[in-house]
Formats: structure tokens, sequence, C-alpha cells
């Protein structure tokens, strides 16, 4: 019986190891990447708790290493699509009904688990599957993964204790149910904490979900399942289709019971996921709820009052990081004429300071892009850059996929404020810096705001406060998140809610409550202790009768 009045125990973040040099977290990590590469897994659908073999398979191989193997992966389809539809809705009744902290219990062992035993395992996976060095690993793959299940079951605390008031002789209360149906959640190729977030947040309110990995992330995506196994997870509440996108997506949208839709993913895939999903309305059981988080050109504005090391910082680290495979990372940037020469001359000494590499060596700040299709795309930016009349290549623009995904820090200055790299989407290691004279700031500010379509993440930097001040106002709507004197990438769940609008997005925040009440479906209740037993009101008495009345007591 299950009668307490319990509270959950207060989240703290998870503290980021660093991996010194002779540092037991080092060791320990080196040992887990020997281990794992040395392994090939066989990674298949889960539905209904039940491992699904299809025999098509594709491999999997590391960005930065093309000639090693990791494992295959079975995609699947329609027919799989509709088993984990029905596997489902067959396990939604007794989820909904278990008691939320039974729910809560699970997601908060999974933190912990993940916060000993199996980080390695993660960071390994995600370092190996996705190219990623091991402070992007730790920072993804263990801490913000455990931030999202330890916050996010405070926040469910907070909405189920969000009750109405009660008058006399009543009591109100207010239901959160999950929705009607299922949830989709799908998820992104460049942080697997948003891998194990999106599929993870709907399901601790109560909902069932099918999840369709990216497929250059399925590597770790399996291992964030058997993480959820091992805590405990009862079969057909999270059930991880691996797929092509159409193949799974078709299905899953044409069902009735799709209830809700929890994207990460390009702005382009979204939309048409969107226009799917409006064609089918008339179809649906219910009004489907849409969050997604999609593209980003995100940027740094700096004033003259900057200081100048801590801008050329932000912009290394804001768009060289995981390669520039950041919705939030720097890729357009606005420097003032006055600082320039400093600006320059501090970046490219920061920047001839970076090596680029493997993973399994600690020393490489740089790593592979995701795949051939990434690889392709940014670099036909860069040779665009490089014959373009109004760009010039700073830093950078070599590349070869010859043994991986390599591609040199691309640092372009342009001439051209509207210059393609400084409005299209690039999503790898490349940034395009903008001169612009210091009495133009004003302009300046209107050519940020109204550059792009998208506004997820941006920086000013500044030592005025007036400055930092009328950016705030006058960027607004230009970012859902917003730094001041900061790089644009790096947020943190329970301190900087993540998410933005436009094109980039829904903004229902990751990493607040605010994401998970998309995932319910309130009902309020009340309760009447005695209630009436006639139809009629006061009101409802001829006024003869008062008349009567005051007659009598005057005689």
């Amino acid at each position: 019986m299950n009668n307490a009045i319990t509270h959950i125990p207060p989240p703290v973040n998870e503290p980021v190891k660093g991996y010194a040099p002779g540092s037991p977290e080092r060791a320990s990590l080196q040992d887990s990447i020997r281990r794992m590469k040395n392994r090939e897994i066989e990674v298949p659908a889960f539905i209904g708790g039940q491992e699904v073999l299809t025999g098509q398979v594709s491999t999997l191989h590391p960005p930065h290493e093309l000639s090693h193997t990791l494992g295959t992966v079975h995609y699947n389809g329609e027919a799989e699509v509709k088993q984990a539809i029905d596997a489902a809705l067959e396990a939604r009744h007794d989820w909904a009904r278990m008691h939320w902290t039974d729910r809560a219990a699970i997601f908060l062992k999974a933190a912990d688990l993940l916060a000993g035993p199996w980080r390695d395992a993660l960071n390994a996976s995600t370092m190996l599957g996705q190219s990623k060095n091991a402070f992007q690993a730790e920072i993804d793959s263990a801490c913000e993964i455990i931030d999202f299940w330890r916050f996010n079951v405070h926040y469910m605390e907070q909405i189920y204790s969000d009750q109405p008031l009660s008058p006399p002789g009543q009591w109100n209360r207010l239901q959160y149910r999950p929705l009607e149906g299922f949830v989709f959640a799908v998820t992104p190729f460049n942080f697997t904490s948003i891998t194990a977030n999106l599929p993870t947040a709907p399901a601790m309110m109560g909902n069932t979900v099918i999840w369709k990995p990216a497929s250059s992330s399925i590597y770790s995506a399996y291992f964030i399942y058997k993480l959820l196994e091992a805590a405990g997870l009862p079969p057909g509440v999270i059930n991880m289709v691996p797929g092509r996108g159409s193949a799974i997506g078709d299905p899953v949208l044409a069902s009735p019971h799709f209830a809700g839709l929890h994207f990460t993913g390009s702005t382009w895939t979204f939309n048409n996921m969107w226009r799917t999903i409006g064609q089918g309305i008339d179809t649906y059981r219910t009004y489907p709820r849409i969050v997604g988080e999609t593209g980003g050109k995100d940027f740094i504005l700096a004033h003259p009052s900057a200081d100048t090391k801590a801008v050329a910082t932000a912009i290394v680290r804001g768009a060289f990081e995981y390669q520039g495979q950041k919705c939030s990372a720097a890729s357009r940037v606005y420097l003032p004429e006055s600082r320039w020469a400093g600006l320059k001359n501090e970046m490219l000494d920061q920047l001839s300071q970076i090596k680029m590499g493997t993973v399994e060596d600690f020393t490489n700040f740089i790593n592979a892009v995701i795949d051939k299709k990434a690889f392709d795309s940014i670099t036909a930016y860069i040779d665009h850059a490089r014959q373009a009349p109004d760009a010039e290549i700073l830093h950078g623009g070599n590349y070869s996929d010859e043994e991986g995904y390599f591609i040199e820090p691309t640092v372009i200055l342009a001439s051209d404020p509207n210059y393609k790299t400084m409005c299209e989407e690039i999503f790898g290691p490349v940034v395009t810096l903008y001169v612009y004279p210091d009495e133009k700031f004003d302009e300046t500010l209107t050519l940020v705001d109204q550059t792009s379509p998208y506004a997820l993440t941006g920086a000013i930097f500044a030592q005025d406060r007036r400055v930092i001040a009328k950016a705030m106002d006058r960027l607004t709507d230009a970012a859902g998140n917003f730094y001041i004197n900061d790089k644009p990438t790096g947020a943190v769940v329970g301190q900087q809610p993540f998410g933005g609008a436009r094109a980039s997005g829904t903004n229902d925040k990751a990493g607040s409550p605010l994401n998970l009440m998309r995932w319910i479906s309130a009902r309020a209740i009340k309760e009447t202790f005695n209630p009436p037993t006639h139809f009629s009101y006061p009101f409802l008495a001829p006024d003869e009768d008062v008349a009567q009345e005051a007659n009598v007591e005057a005689v």
C-alpha cells in the first residue's frame, strides 16, 4: 500500500569529472573504450521488452575510424512499427496507473546507475559512436542525462503538487493524466542526453513511447535502452525501433493513437512531419502535442567595450567544440572594427594550439564529423568560400575522409554580412566573421535579428551595461537562450532551460517543468460533500412575497 506523502530528494547537478592525466576516471574510461571497441554488438529493436531481429542490417563504424566495426543494427519497417504501437497501447493502462513515486524511482535509479557503474559505458559509446572527446562526452552522456532524470522527476512532483482552491463544502483536484495514445520520440545524433531525454520525459508523466533514434547514434542509444531496462523500466513503456525516417515515421503518424511528437532534428524534417500531422488531423483520437527543437544559426555579437580574450575564447569554444555539431554552436560572429586586429591575433593563436584526430587520443580537441552526408555538406560550404570574392578563409579549410570524416576548424571572414555562410545553417566546424564599423553598432543589432530565420542561442559581449541592456531589448526574439559575456553553448539542466523559437522550434524548454507539462492532459475533479437536494435558488422567490412579509412585520 503506497499511502505515504513523500518528496523527491532535492536534485543537484552532477559534478563533471576532469579526466586529467593520472586520474582514476581517465584510466577507467580508457579501459572501457578498449574493451568496447574490441566487442562487436548487435542492436535489435526493443518492442514490448523483446528483442526483434529483422535481418535488414547495417554496420556501425566510428566516424573517426571508418575501417573499424562496432557492430550491426537491424532496421525496421511498417510491420515492426505496428507491433510497437500495439505494445505501447497494451502497456499504457498499467503504466499510467502506476503510482508516480514508483515511476520516479525507476528514473532516479537509472540516474544513480549512470553516475556509477554505467558512466564509462555511456561515455565510451558516445565517444566511439559519435566521435566526441572525453570532456564533451562527460558533460553530455553522463552529466546531462543524470541531470535530466533527477530534475525532471523533481519537476514532475512540482506539477502534481499544483492543485486548485477548494471552498468550504468542496474538494477540487487536478489529475494530470498522460496523453490518450502514445508519444513518438525522434532523437538526434549530436547529443546522447537528448537521445535519452526525448523518450523518457513523456514516459515519466505516464505516457508510453515509440522511439526512433538517429541512425548515426544507434550505438549509444542501445546502451541507454539497456540502462533503463536495468533500472526496472517495464516492457512496452519505451519501444526502441531503429530505421530509416519515413519507414518508421509514416506508419507512426498514420496511427489514430498517435498523441504526441517529441522531436529534435532539422527544421526541414520537423516542418514535413507537422504537415503530415495536419493532413491526418481528422484521423487522430485527440489533437497531438507537437514539441520540437530544430535548427540554429547562432550568433556572437561583440561591442567595442568587450574583453578581447573572452570573445576569442568564446569563438573557439562556441564554434568548434564537438566539431560545431551543436544546435547552439556559434556560427556567425559580429566584431567591432576597432578591436578586430587584437581579436584576430588572439583567436588565431588559440586555434594554432588545437589538435585534431581520434577520440582515443585525449589531447585532441577536434574529432570527426558524424557521417559522409555531413562531411560533403560542410566541405561544400568551405569550397564555396574558397572561391567567393566576398569571403576569405582565415584559418583551416582543409579536410579528408580517408580514415575518418575530418574537417579542420575553419574560420571565414565575410565582407558581406549576408554572405552565404553568415545566413545558412552549416552544422559543422565552420564559423563566419563579419567586421562592422564601431559607429554602426545599432545597425548591427538589426542585422543580427534579421539575418537568420532561426532563434535558438546568441551571445553579447560588452563591459558597458547600457549596451548589454540595449542588446537584451533589441534581440528579445532572436534567441531563446541568451548569453551575456559567455559562449552561446553549454546550457545546464536546472540552470538554463533550453529551446528557441522562430525556425528553431516550439521553445518548450527541455530541462524545465514547461516541457513535462506538454505530456499531460489535465482532468479537473470537483467533489461536493453536501450536495443540494432541490433546484430552487433564493432569487427565484417572487417580489410580492417579500412585500407581504414587510407589511406583516410593519403591523
